[in-house]
């Protein structure tokens, strides 16, 4: 008989097991945390070391043992102090796409006191220029395209910075001839509450925020994700489908959450093989995860289903694969039955974490997720999670709200904005923006974001149901629902449409198949059938303002 979640959670969180819990205070709130966590990302990064020749970053044919990034990590952190005096507290920035360079910059900023700033890059030049300002940055460490970009605010700032993986530049030093062999770490004190990272978050309105998180939130979410599978081994005690040695892929961006703790760190502080891609795409993740026998996918569900929809799929051995799944976005329905047949010997999985919980929160997995397909699972130890009215009251289960967390991973606040920083964080508790509901087994479900639901004639229709409708339509590909204008009603619910290769869909026919599975106010008064995949932010998030304003200027 298998293991209740409840009972499963007791027993990896019970004295003496290594994740057991305590109360503690953190930042003037009682919160549940792991006792055992290290202090600092200082001491999980140490360890890397004394995993000698094991493989840790494979990046196209290169491949570098734990040895190899211990000693960069070691001299770039030397460099950073005696080269360019960065002390505790000061801001490094990050801006490159995925290379190896940017998980040791990571561990070498965090080594020694200073906070990491990730730099989106697919960022403008305004964008970049916003940031490194906002983050009073004193050095930035970047690839030839994020250093040609952010010139002329290098110039204004007085900003020194590091180069990857070009040649020589004037007035800017190459990552070959800073970073110093056979240096020593130096030697800082970091403590738990010390900032550790700032994270902009990918809001599609106005300036984005620079979402602060401190070691302990970083450490506790990252001893979260591990809990979390503790608890799932015990539940299901099976030996796993394949012999092969757990590996991640590296299918997202390190500059956003996903990518940086439950993948990145988690690979670093488990020992673990991480593959990481240059850029997305299908036909070359299938070949990585053939050649390098890739255990564990983590992506945004459109991921999920250009996989699934790859014309080689079939061509390439999957069967190492043993979850797969990620966040980002609801996934439908249909994705998971999809992903259950596609990849047999695989758990399937989501996560329901942001950028201000560092990616951390409910999940769901497995026979969990095949039995509650629209769920994102449930809480952990560490993690108190409240469906609020508008009031903030707390609402029973099963009753829609705004959904609200509390725990020691949550961000301490917005990088000098102490506004924004009350209106999220309340007595201890971070509002997410999202409407959801709890049900009676305590699992989430995450119904839309607040700003996204569409109000039609006093009727509340919820996006992610239209989408989710949608996607069960053979024949779509992606799919994006949102409110337009209207005289009359107020707002009509729209809806853009990306076929699936060789399909040909049109506004009736997904009318149609919507209004077999919703009520008719729920069906898309208006279809826009577009010929190329829809555009989305850096976490994988459609640009739905974007799409409203196509749909406008095509009306």
């Amino acid at each position: 008989m298998t293991m209740s979640y409840a009972d499963a959670m007791a027993a990896v969180t019970a004295p003496g097991a290594r994740f057991e819990t305590a109360s503690a205070e953190v930042g003037g709130a009682t919160v549940t945390v792991f006792r055992n966590a290290p202090p600092s990302l200082r001491e999980i990064v140490a360890t890397t070391r004394a995993r000698g020749a094991d493989v840790f970053l494979v990046y196209e044919d290169e491949r570098w043992t734990f040895t190899q990034f211990a000693d960069q990590v070691d001299g770039l952190a030397a460099a950073l102090v005696e080269r360019y005096g960065i002390t505790k507290g000061d801001r490094v920035a990050i801006g490159m796409r995925n290379y190896p360079e940017w998980v040791v910059a990571f561990a070498a900023i965090t080594s020694i006191g200073a906070v990491s700033v990730s730099l989106n890059a697919w960022w403008t030049e305004d964008e970049l220029d916003y940031a490194l300002e906002d983050c009073g940055a004193r050095v930035l460490i970047a690839d030839r395209e994020r250093l040609d970009r952010s010139e002329a605010t290098r110039k204004r700032l007085d900003i020194d910075a590091v180069v990857v993986r070009a040649p020589a530049v004037t007035d800017v030093d190459r990552w070959e001839d800073v970073v110093l062999t056979g240096a020593a770490m130096p030697d800082v004190h970091v403590s738990p509450d010390d900032d550790a990272t700032i994270l902009y978050t990918s809001g599609t309105t106005g300036r984005p925020k620079g979402a602060v998180s401190t070691h302990r939130g970083i450490v506790q979410a990252l001893l979260g994700f591990g809990c979390r599978s503790a608890i799932e081994r015990l539940r299901n005690p099976e030996p796993p489908a394949t012999d092969d040695a757990l590996a991640f892929i590296l299918v997202v961006p390190l500059f956003h959450v996903t990518g940086c703790v439950p993948v990145m760190l988690s690979c670093l502080s488990s020992g673990l093989k991480l593959v990481i891609m240059y850029k997305w795409d299908p036909e070359r993740a299938l070949e990585l995860i053939e050649r390098e026998r890739v255990t564990n996918f983590v992506g945004v569900p459109t991921q999920n289903w250009d996989l699934l929809a790859s014309p080689r799929f079939a061509d390439h051995d999957t069967s190492s694969l043993r979850n797969v799944g990620g966040g980002g976005a609801p996934a439908p329905p249909e994705l998971v039955r999809r992903m259950q047949t596609n990849f047999p010997k695989a758990s399937p999985g989501i996560g329901y974490g942001m950028t201000e919980t560092n990616a951390y929160g409910p999940q769901n997995g497995g026979a969990d997720y095949i039995a509650h397909p629209t769920s994102t699972g449930r809480a952990t130890p560490i993690l108190e999670i409240a469906v609020r009215n508008t009031e903030g009251g707390e609402l029973p289960p099963g009753e829609r709200g705004e959904i609200w967390f509390k725990g020691p991973h949550l961000i301490r606040g917005y990088w000098n904005k102490p506004e924004d920083t009350a209106d999220v964080i309340v007595d201890g508790w971070l509002r997410s923006g999202d409407i959801g509901r709890i049900d009676d087994e305590g699992f989430v479900y995450v119904e839309d974001r607040a700003k996204d639901m569409v109000l039609r004639a006093g009727e509340n229709v919820y996006c992610a149901e239209v989408e989710a409708a949608l996607y069960e339509h053979p024949g779509v590909h992606e799919a994006a629902v949102f409110g337009v204008p209207h005289e009359r009603l107020g707002e009509e619910v729209a809806a853009a449409v990306l076929p699936r290769p060789g399909a040909t869909l049109t506004a009736a026919d997904l009318q149609a198949h919507v209004g077999e599975r919703l009520a008719s106010f729920k069906v898309p008064s208006l279809v826009m059938i577009v010929d190329e995949p829809l555009p989305r932010n850096a976490s994988g998030k459609i640009l739905k303002r974007e799409l409203r304003d196509q749909l406008t200027a095509r009306s």
